[in-house]
């Protein structure tokens, strides 16, 4: 049986519960969570294997790279621009980034980088992976990029290159990389042990990801085999033109090993966050309040960064999704502990969020990148947490 480290605050003993039934097969092998309530920490846990080739135990401080997780810290680096009249989130992108105005995007707002709505979510031509981490030859490739929708007029999840567009509005806006951004404004006043672009002397407590394969391939079944709710989905990840392959290969090679060092090295503001369940809830929990002195964003700031923008059919993913100014919105599939809650989720099973109402704000991370309807390990923590409220 997997030992279990940290404090829980009595009545959240569920989450306890939960966290240890997640290491049972095929489940966790290192993970971490973590749970503010009003502005202070009443679950802190972690535990398993942080490098399954070495043996080295998760702890306290093990860092975890969360893939599109990292998009609500670069969201809330965004408002906090404009909460400092430094952004103006309704006003053009070429106001800001004068080369973006090419292809006929002169007009696209802020925003919509931020809710999925640019119809930016593949390029014409890939870039070498060397180049798109070296930043400006992919802001060059995006600056040039037509839409590949016409924009405000659908959504489609921007797998990597959001990361880009809202990063390179942050650098325009504070003459400041995205990574550099979050650290001075965001993770040094609030001690976050979270990174975007990781220093070479962390990279020691980094642990290595362990990759699940589905059970079953499902593009290898036949159509007429599948359940009706996936059959859609399913022939757009056949399709190697359609928006769900095209989004996630904008580098050439597509694949990117996030494991590399070069990789966490650099900014990839939607998707190379390394960081713990720690610091992940405690930048949501000064979101919906104060956290030691400190408070990110007004309240109605917040409101307006957390008001659905885009729902419905998703045009990368195929599935119904819900977006405010850069946040993920409940759905069905992801209700996190309420439908006031906003917050991201990445790839494998990653979330953080944070619940105004209910005054909580969440963190889990993870070694064992899993995919697919059959993890529930995130859904299990969070349905713990509203038996602990209730």
């Amino acid at each position: 049986m997997t030992t279990i480290h940290g404090e829980v605050a009595p009545g959240f003993e569920p989450v306890r519960e939960a966290f240890i039934a997640n290491f049972t097969q095929p489940g966790d092998i290192g993970a971490a969570v973590c749970v503010y309530w009003h502005g202070r920490p009443v679950v802190d846990l972690w535990g398993g294997i942080a490098d399954i080739e070495t043996g080295r135990p998760w702890t306290r401080d093990t860092l975890q790279l969360v893939y599109s997780t990292t998009k609500g810290a670069t969201a809330t680096a965004a408002h906090m621009l404009a909460e400092r009249g430094m952004l103006d989130l309704d006003a053009p992108v070429a106001k800001y980034w004068p080369e973006f105005a090419a292809n006929g995007k002169a007009d696209i707002p802020v925003r919509w980088l931020l809710s999925h709505q640019a119809g930016l979510v593949a390029l014409d031509q890939p870039l070498p992976l060397t180049e798109a981490l070296a930043w400006d030859p992919m802001m060059a490739a995006l600056a040039a990029q037509r839409p590949l929708w016409t924009p405000g007029t659908a959504h489609g999840y921007h797998g990597r290159t959001w990361g880009w567009l809202v990063g390179e509005v942050i650098r325009r806006v504070s003459g400041r990389s995205p990574g550099r951004y979050f650290a001075d404004e965001i993770a040094g006043p609030l001690a976050l042990d979270f990174f975007i672009g990781l220093p070479a002397s962390e990279r020691s407590r980094v642990s290595r990801m362990v990759y699940r394969r589905p059970a079953v391939d499902l593009t290898t079944v036949p159509a007429d085999s599948l359940p009706e709710e996936l059959r859609e989905q399913v022939a757009a990840w056949r399709d190697p033109n359609s928006f769900s392959n095209r989004a996630f290969a904008v580098t050439d090679p597509a694949a990117i090993d996030f494991d590399s060092p070069e990789v966490q090295a650099a900014e990839l503001p939607s998707s190379n966050g390394i960081g713990t369940a720690h610091a992940l809830a405690r930048m949501y929990a000064a979101l919906v309040g104060e956290v030691d002195g400190v408070r990110l964003l007004a309240p109605e700031t917040l409101a307006s960064a957390t008001m659905e923008l885009a729902s419905g059919q998703d045009a990368v993913m195929v599935i119904p999704s819900r977006f405010g100014t850069g946040f993920m919105l409940p759905t069905g599939s992801n209700s996190m502990t309420g439908p006031n809650a906003f917050g991201h989720t990445g790839r494998g099973g990653s979330l953080g969020f944070a619940d105004p109402e209910h005054g909580i704000a969440f963190g889990y991370v993870m070694n064992h990148i899993m995919s697919g309807s059959d993890d529930a390990r995130a859904a299990s923590l969070t349905a713990a947490v509203r038996k602990s409220l209730a």
